[in-house]
């Protein structure tokens, strides 16, 4: 059985380029996630690696859609491997049925963990730059409008906290964390 995995990086972006390319390759089961690729552990990702079984193939439109460093790539191929399951990312053309797919699979990882690493190191680059240019202040302050007048009637014991964070649509972390700034 053909199964396939999708991944985007958030909730925003479209799956809908890795699915049609999915479709045209005969997948017959799909995994889709929308989280990040730096952590293995991903809903949709645990329940393929309990589904494949014995002559199934896992297709990836990329490596950087399955795994972002090359011990992830290479311990979740691992776990294919084990269950004797194939896998191929269609983007680099990389089969694990031949000695020279999981020669490239590891080069690929390598590159893809390197391009990871690469695309951070510029985006702190960038900020710092912008920093020392006073472009770049961080993210802007959460206006909370009826804060002062909750926070006071909390205080009084006139409202609960519960109900304090409710009014407001704060978090428990950030209501206390606001209201030790309020007088």
């Amino acid at each position: 059985m053909k199964i396939g995995y999708v991944r985007v990086s958030t909730q925003e972006q479209n799956t809908l380029r890795q699915e049609v390319l999915m479709q045209s390759l005969g997948v017959e089961q799909l995994y889709i996630d929308k989280a990040s690729g730096k952590n293995a552990d991903r809903p949709e990702l645990r329940k393929l690696l309990t589904y494949v079984r014995q002559g199934d193939t896992v297709i990836v439109e990329s490596i950087s859609r399955f795994a972002r460093n090359t011990r992830d790539l290479l311990e979740l191929v691992e776990r294919l491997t084990e269950k004797r399951v194939e896998f191929i990312s269609q983007k680099e053309a990389i089969d694990t049925t031949t000695p020279t797919g999981k020669f490239m699979l590891t080069i690929f990882g390598a590159v893809a963990e390197l391009e990871r690493e690469y695309i951070l190191q510029r985006q702190r680059e960038g900020i710092a730059i912008a920093k020392a240019q006073g472009c770049y202040t961080g993210r802007k302050p959460m206006e909370v409008p009826e804060l002062e007048k909750v926070v006071r009637q909390w205080r009084d014991g006139n409202m609960t906290a519960v109900e304090a964070m409710r009014r407001l649509g704060l978090t428990p972390s950030t209501f206390y964390r606001k209201a030790k700034l309020v007088r």
